[in-house]
This record gives C-alpha cells, structure tokens and sequence, in this order.
C-alpha cells in the first residue's frame, strides 16, 4: 500500500508538472508563431511606407522642377517682351528724334532766306504759319508738255480722276499729282495748254522749273522740296508716265517701312558709267567716277522710287548745294552718300509687263509697278495701258479696301 501511495503521489506532481509544461510548451509556441507571422508583415509595411514615401518625395521634386521651369519660362518671356518693347520704343525714339532735327533745320533754312526754287515761303511777323496737310503718300507722276495722251491713258486705268482723286486724299492719305514745270516762255501757248487741262481734272502740281529732258534732275529736286513744303507725308514718290501702278500694294509696301526714319526704296541698280559722245545715258562727268569702264554706285531705277519723310526734307534743305549728274536717278542716289541711309530692293517695284506682272499675280506675288526695261517705260503705253491695268491690275476697288 505504501508502494502504491507513494506512486500516486508521485503521478499526481508528475501529472501536475506535464501539464504545465504543456501549457508553457503552448505559450511558447504560441510566442514563436506570433513572432514568425509579425515580421513579415512588419517589413512588408516597412517597404510598403518606404516606397510610397519614396514616390511621394519624387513627385514634391517633379512638382517643383515644374513649378521652376514655369516660373523660368515665365520670367524668360516676360524678359523677351521687355527687350522688344524697349526695340521698338528705341525705334519710335530714333525717327522721332531724326524727325524733330530735320523739321528744325527746314523751320532754319525758311528762316534765313528763300532758296532760288523753293516753294518756302517767309510769312510776314505775326501771321500765323498754315500747318501742311498731313498725308501718308505724295505721289509725283513726271510728265511733258507733249504727254497729254499719256496722261489720259493713266486717268482712265489706275489714276483716280474727278472727286476721286481728292476723296483718296482724305480716306486714304494718297496724294497724286503730274508734276510739270513750264515753259521758256512763260504764258505761252504750252503753259495755257496745261493750265486748261489742270482747270478741268486738278491733278497738277506745277514747279518753278523750265522744262526739258536734260533737266530732269533738277526737276526732281524742285518737285521733292515742293511737294515737302505743300504736304507733311510720311514717303514721297516719284514716277514716270508711261508705267502701271497698283496704288493699293504700293500703300501696303510702303507701309511695311512707316517706322523706319530714313528709307530709299526701289528697283535698286548699279549700270555702267558711259562716257561716248552720243549714248543716250552719257555721263558729261564720267571722270568722277573712275576708270572708264567703271559702274555707279547702287541707286534705284527711275521709273518709280520712293523715299521717307527725313530724306525729302534733307533735299529740300539742301537743294541749292547738291550737285545733279546727267541723269536724275543717278542724282538722287548720289544725294544719299555718306548718309545713314537704309537702302531697300524692292523687285515688285519693277516688273515687266505681261505676261510677266499676270504671272507673278496669279502666284500671289502682285506688283507694285509694271514697265518695259527696253523702253525704260512701257513700250506704246498710250495703247496698251488698257491691256496692262486688265492683265495686271489689283482691281478697282483695292485701294479703297487697303489697310495701311
């Protein structure tokens, strides 16, 4: 009996101790697994936060390069548009400026005397000074006394007549006249003529000149110091009687160069100096320009040429002390050397007639002007100014739909 009580009190503690062992075994294993299952997901959150923290710096450091460069390219414009703002107020300055000089020095020149010529006139003290009518273009046509067909022919195709003439004054700011002299002797047959014509069409503007051909660079002188004193334009053109115009694409060509103080546009050419007895072209002063054989230098061809305000106003200055060579062209070119000229070549100035001026309208490329080179003007104009203003014309109402 003692042998089994002494066992059964020894199963009981050893019941006792396995059963907590078991319960510790659990725990522990329960311990281990719950250990074993966290870390995973300790890290797997871990890299989860790592990552999305990682994107969200990458995307704060996209956010601000952007906003970097939108604040660069902005400042960047804003610089650019500050920069042409001042280009353009510095152009605006300089032809203001050279505009000022240039009405100062003619407000001198009526001053001190009136010049053989000139249409400056001295007001008596105290009477007030007529303002010059403003215009945008002065258009000069050069005519004879012989001319009167030819100056039909322009009146019925691209010269506007009767109130027309003067309503594209005041709408448009283009004035047009024929610029014509008179004669040896004044009051004669040939001057009445004129002052016949001139009292039925008012489309003449007439110089203290004598006529005649180997006078015209005088005559182009007289009529820029003329035409300066009469209008307050912004270009002065001159052109022959015997070429196509279309007004409404030279107003836009001119237009193109308004800001520009001191312009010289047209067909411009360098041709050889002739020096033999008889050519047509013949330079009495071939010498001054060097060995024979030798070319002018560059100036625009006669049959049509413009110039700006400044430049007008300087030979209206200046007209008693410029020297004309044989031929006018050549004459007001060298009336611009050693000036701070811009010199435009302009070829639409210079186009042949048709088919030449219908082919380059129909590719978009209209002419301002239209002429033969071998007649210097277009060949029997007086016939076929009509052709020419059909084939190569901008249209009647063009001009009067022009923007300048």
């Amino acid at each position: 009996m003692v042998w089994g009580g002494r066992h059964t009190r020894g199963g009981g503690a050893s019941s006792k101790w396995l059963i907590l062992l078991c319960i510790a075994s659990f725990c522990l294993g329960m311990l281990v697994t719950n250990r074993t299952w966290i870390v995973p997901d300790s890290r797997e959150e871990t890299e989860a936060y790592a990552e999305k923290e990682h994107k969200e710096q990458h995307l704060q450091l996209v956010n601000d390069c952007e906003k970097k460069n939108k604040k660069t390219n902005v400042q960047a414009k804003d610089i650019l548009s500050q920069v042409s703002k001042t280009h353009d107020a510095i152009k605006i300055l300089d032809k203001t400026i050279s505009t000022l000089e240039m009405e100062l020095a003619a407000a001198r020149a009526a001053q001190a005397s009136s010049l053989n010529g000139s249409p400056v006139l001295i007001k008596p003290v105290g009477e007030k000074t007529e303002e010059r009518p403003k215009a945008f273009i002065v258009i000069g046509i050069n005519t004879a006394f012989s001319s009167r067909k030819r100056r039909y022919s322009l009146r019925e195709t691209w010269m506007p007549q009767g109130e027309k003439i003067h309503q594209i004054e005041k709408e448009k700011g283009i004035v047009i006249r024929f610029v014509i002299g008179h004669s040896a002797t004044p009051g004669g047959i040939l001057d009445r003529a004129i002052d016949a014509e001139d009292a039925q069409h008012r489309d003449f503007m007439r110089l203290n000149h004598i006529e005649g051909y180997h006078e015209l660079s005088a005559k182009t002188l007289i009529y820029f110091a003329t035409a300066v004193a009469k209008w307050d334009a912004d270009f002065y053109v001159k052109v022959d009687d015997d070429i196509h115009v279309n007004l409404g694409i030279l107003g836009t060509t001119l237009a193109r160069h308004r800001a520009k103080p001191r312009v010289y546009i047209g067909c411009m050419k360098s041709g050889p100096v002739l020096a033999q007895k008889g050519a047509k072209y013949r330079e009495p002063e071939y010498w001054k320009f060097g060995e024979e054989g030798n070319k002018y230098f560059r100036h625009a061809t006669g049959q049509l040429y413009a110039i700006s305000k400044d430049l007008a106003t300087y030979i209206s200055i200046n007209q008693k002390i410029l020297h004309r060579y044989a031929n006018e062209d050549v004459s007001l070119g060298s009336w611009f050397i050693g000036l701070d000229v811009e010199h435009i070549d302009d070829r639409s100035l210079c186009c042949g007639t048709p088919p030449d001026c219908e082919w380059k309208a129909q590719a978009g490329n209209p002419c301002v002007a239209s002429f033969d080179w071998s007649c210097s003007g277009i060949c029997k104009s007086i016939e076929r100014m009509k052709d020419v203003h059909q084939r190569c014309g901008e249209g009647d109402g063009a001009v009067w739909s022009a923007v300048f």
